[in-house]
C-alpha cells in the first residue's frame, strides 16, 4: 500500500523486486568465488579500503540509524540527536586505537585479536557469547524494522513480514559469505546516501533555511499540544520543548550512560570489527575507517533535517495519522512517510526499497558475524583446538546462520513495540561493557592476564544483560511488571567501569604460571600489531 492511500504501491513493489534481484544476483556471483573459510569469514582479505569503507558505512547505517533516529527526531525532537552524536563519535576510537593492530593480529573474528597472547578456550567462549547476545539484541531492531516496514507497504501481517527477511537474510550469508554481504552493504549505502541526501534536500529546499524549519517544527508540535486540549501556554512550552534535552532523556545518569554505550560500544561491536580484516593490510584498515567516517558523519547531519521534516510535512498531515493521532505503521515510519510526502508513491517506493536494503544488508553482516563466533571460535577453536578442518567448519556456519535466523524472527515478533534505536542502544550497552574493556586492555596493557579477561568480561557482559532486562524496556514494557527495579535506560555507565576495573584487579592479583605466560607475551604481540609483521595476508582468487 502507498503512505496515504492505502491502495497498492507498485513502484514500492516495483522497487523491492529490482533490489532484491540484484542483490540475488550479486550472492549468485559471490557464491562461485567463497571457497575456502578465508573466503566465507574475510572475502579473502581482498577488499579495497575504499570499498570497505563503503561497506562499513552500509554496515553500520542500519534501521536504527534511518528509521529509528528521523523517528525520535520526530517524537522528541533536539533529544533524539544524542544518537547520531554517540553513535559516530566512536569512530575516533575506532581509528587511533583499534583498526590497525585488529587487522594486524586478526584472521576472521575480534576473538583472534582478544585471545592471541591468552589461553585460548576461556578468552574464545566469552567473547562467543558476547557476540551472540550483542548480534541478537542488534538483530532485533533490524526486525522490527523490517516487520513495521513491509506491514505498511504491503498489508503483510507483521509475522509474515518479519519471516520474510529472515529467509532473506539466510540466502544471502548461506551462499555468498562475506563477499555478498560486503557488496550487498556497498550497494545499500551508496542508495541510503543518495536517497537521505535527496530527502533532506527537498525540505530544505521547501522551508528555505534550517532556522525557518525548525520555526514550523516548533509551531507545529504547539499545535498538536493545543489539539489535545493544552492551555496556550502549555502547548507554546510543548513546541519550544522539542529544541531542547529532557524530552527523551529524562535524567543525567540516563544521558551520561548512553552516551558512554553509543560512544565505546562501536569499538565492541562484532559484525563492524569483522570488516577489518576483510581489507590486505593495515593501511587499507585505516583508510577504510576514514572513509567510512566520513560518509556517517555526513548521513547522521541528514538525518536531523529528515527528523524535523518529518514533524511539520508528517506530523500535520492526516493521511500519515491513525485515528489516535499516531504515526501509521508504528512509530519507526516517519521517514517512509517524509518520503511520499516529498516525492510521492514513486520516491515512496525507493525509499522503501533502500529502507529494506538497509535492513537486509545489516542482517546479512550481523548473521555472519555470529555464525563465526560459533563456527570459527567456538566449533574450531575452542572444541576441536585448531584441529577443525575448513569443510566442517563451513558446515557448522551455515547450520548456526539458520538457527540465527530463526532467533531473530520469533525475538523480532516479540519485540514488536519497541524503537529500533533504543533498542540498538541496547546492543552498543554490551559491545561496550564486555567487547571494549577486553579488547583495549589486552592490545594495551602488559600486564592483562587470561584470568583477568574472563573475569572482567564476563563481569560487564552479565551486569549489562542483567540490568538491562532490570530497565524499563524490558521489565516493564516486554514482561509487564509496574515498575523497573533499574530505573536507567542503559546500563553502560555500570557495567563498563565495573569490567575495567575487575580486569584490572584480577590481573594485578594473578600471580599463576598462566599469568606468566600472558604478561611474556605482550612484547610479540605489540610488534606484529604494530608491524604488521606476520599478519595474514590477502589470499588469491
Amino acid at each position: 500500500m502507498t503512505g496515504a492511500s492505502g491502495g497498492p504501491g507498485w513502484p514500492a513493489l516495483a522497487m523491492f523486486g529490482c533490489f532484491v534481484l540484484l542483490t540475488l544476483a550479486i550472492t549468485r556471483w559471490a557464491a562461485r568465488r567463497t571457497r575456502t573459510a578465508a573466503d566465507f569469514y574475510a572475502a579473502g582479505g581482498g577488499i579495497t579500503g575504499f570499498q570497505n569503507g563503503l561497506a562499513i558505512a552500509g554496515d553500520f547505517m542500519s534501521a536504527a540509524s534511518f528509521l529509528g533516529i528521523s523517528a525520535q527526531i520526530f517524537a522528541d525532537g533536539y533529544d533524539g540527536l544524542i544518537y547520531s552524536i554517540g553513535f559516530l563519535v566512536g569512530w575516533p576510537i575506532v581509528l587511533f586505537l583499534m583498526a590497525e593492530r585488529l587487522r594486524n593480529l586478526g584472521r576472521f573474528t575480534f576473538a583472534d585479536v582478544a585471545s592471541f597472547r591468552f589461553a585460548q578456550t576461556p578468552v574464545r567462549t566469552l567473547a562467543a557469547m558476547s557476540t551472540l547476545l550483542v548480534v541478537l539484541f542488534y538483530l532485533i531492531a533490524q526486525m522490527v524494522g523490517a516487520g513495521q516496514l513491509i506491514r505498511l507497504l504491503f498489508g503483510l501481517p507483521y509475522p509474515y513480514a518479519v519471516a520474510i527477511v529472515g529467509v532473506m537474510m539466510t540466502l544471502y550469508v548461506l551462499f555468498g559469505g562475506m563477499l555478498a554481504t560486503t557488496w550487498v552493504q556497498i550497494v545499500k549505502a551508496v542508495l541510503l546516501l543518495g536517497a537521505a541526501s535527496f530527502m533532506a534536500a527537498a525540505v530544505l529546499w521547501q522551508f528555505g533555511s534550517p532556522e525557518a524549519l525548525f520555526a514550523r517544527a516548533v509551531q507545529a508540535k504547539a499545535a498538536a499540544a493545543a489539539a489535545k486540549g493544552a492551555t496556550p501556554p502549555e502547548a507554546l512550552a510543548a513546541g519550544r520543548a522539542i529544541m531542547g534535552p529532557g524530552g527523551f532523556i529524562k535524567d543525567p545518569v540516563s544521558a551520561i550512560s548512553l552516551g558512554l554505550a553509543l560512544m565505546f560500544g562501536t569499538a565492541g561491536l562484532p559484525h563492524i570489527l569483522m570488516r577489518f580484516f576483510t581489507v590486505p593490510d593495515a593501511r587499507a584498515a585505516r583508510t577504510s575507517v576514514l572513509w567510512a567516517t566520513g560518509w556517517i558523519g555526513y548521513f547522521y547531519l541528514l538525518t536531523f533535517v529528515i527528523g524535523f521534516g518529518a514533524i511539520v510535512l508528517v506530523g500535520t498531515d492526516p493521511r500519515y495519522l491513525d485515528a489516535a493521532g499516531a504515526l501509521r505503521g508504528g512509530g519507526n515510519m516517519a521517514a517512509v512517510h517524509l518520503a511520499h510526502a516529498i516525492g510521492g508513491d514513486l520516491f515512496l517506493g525507493f525509499v522503501s526499497a533502500v529502507a529494506f536494503a538497509t535492513i537486509l544488508a545489516v542482517v546479512a553482516g550481523l548473521t555472519l558475524s555470529g555464525a563465526s563466533a560459533v563456527s570459527h571460535d567456538l566449533y574450531a577453536s575452542v572444541f576441536r583446538r585448531g584441529q577443525a578442518d575448513q569443510v566442517a567448519e563451513l558446515r557448522v556456519s551455515r547450520v548456526t546462520v539458520v538457527v540465527l535466523a530463526l532467533v531473530a524472527i520469533a525475538l523480532g515478533i516479540l519485540f514488536e513495540k519497541q524503537n529500533v534505536a533504543f533498542m540498538v542502544s541496547l546492543a552498543f550497552a554490551m559491545a561496550a561493557s564486555a567487547n571494549f574493556p577486553v579488547l583495549l586492555l589486552s592490545l594495551l596493557w602488559r600486564g592483562c592476564t587470561t584470568r583477568g579477561v574472563v573475569a572482567g568480561g564476563a563481569v560487564g557482559l552479565t551486569l549489562a544483560l542483567g540490568l538491562t532486562i532490570l530497565s524499563p524496556a524490558i521489565w516493564v514494557t516486554v514482561l509487564g511488571h509496574a515498575a523497573a527495579i533499574f530505573p536507567y535506560g542503559s546500563p553502560a555507565l555500570f557495567s563498563m567501569p565495573a569490567a575495567f576495573a575487575t580486569i584490572w584487579l584480577v590481573s594485578r592479583a594473578d600471580h599463576s604460571r598462566r599469568a606468566a605466560v600472558d604478561r611474556a607475551g605482550y612484547v610479540a604481540q605489540r610488534v606484529r600489531s604494530e608491524t604488521g609483521i606476520g599478519a595474514a595476508g590477502a589470499s588469491g582468487h
